[in-house]
């Protein structure tokens, strides 16, 4: 069986911050398939860090994202082999709670894991400052996101499964 992580980040203290989280929130009312884990992760990127070690076919992180689009723009991005340049030294301290996906993502092997598929899917901040609560364009966007997010789960778990059935003769 296929597994999948998908994992919500982000701080709800810190406006559209929180998109992933809310994201995250919504899909616990969409049906996934077996081997799927749907996970809020807020602020506790050491804990996503950990959990990847669990080993997973697919991670998809759910997080705002900021390139310079409209807030609101839904993004899937597919993560990069290499994730070296955004290691911290040896030795260095790492902040715990401000962790990004990229220092989440490079901690795994240094950690003695090994990454799958990764997909990030982000959403265009209007503001990341102090405050609870999304901006009108950022929670337009937690529906779209959450249904981006359910296809791609399903687009790599119905590939798995068809390389998974029987092969079948055919009857004469």
């Amino acid at each position: 069986m296929m597994r999948v992580l998908v994992a919500g980040l982000g701080n709800i203290f810190q406006a559209d911050d929180g998109f992933g989280v809310a994201v995250a929130a919504a899909l616990h009312d969409v049906p996934m398939p077996d081997g799927v884990e749907v996970r809020d992760f807020g602020i506790r990127g050491i804990h996503l860090a950990y959990a990847l070690l669990d080993g997973y076919d697919l991670v998809v992180i759910v997080d705002a994202v900021s390139r310079g689009e409209q807030p609101g723009t839904v993004y899937v991005i597919e993560h990069g082999a290499d994730t070296a340049h955004a290691a911290a030294p040896d030795g260095s301290m790492l902040d715990a709670h401000d962790m990004d996906p990229d220092e989440v993502l490079a901690l795994v092997p240094r950690l003695g894991g090994t990454l799958g598929r990764v997909v990030i899917v982000g959403c265009e901040p209007e503001s990341i400052s102090a405050g609870m609560g999304l901006s009108p364009p950022v929670g337009r966007s937690v529906k779209t996101a959450a249904e981006q997010v359910a296809a791609l789960v399903s687009g790599a778990i119905s590939p798995a499964r068809q390389a998974d059935a029987p092969a079948h003769a055919g009857r004469n």
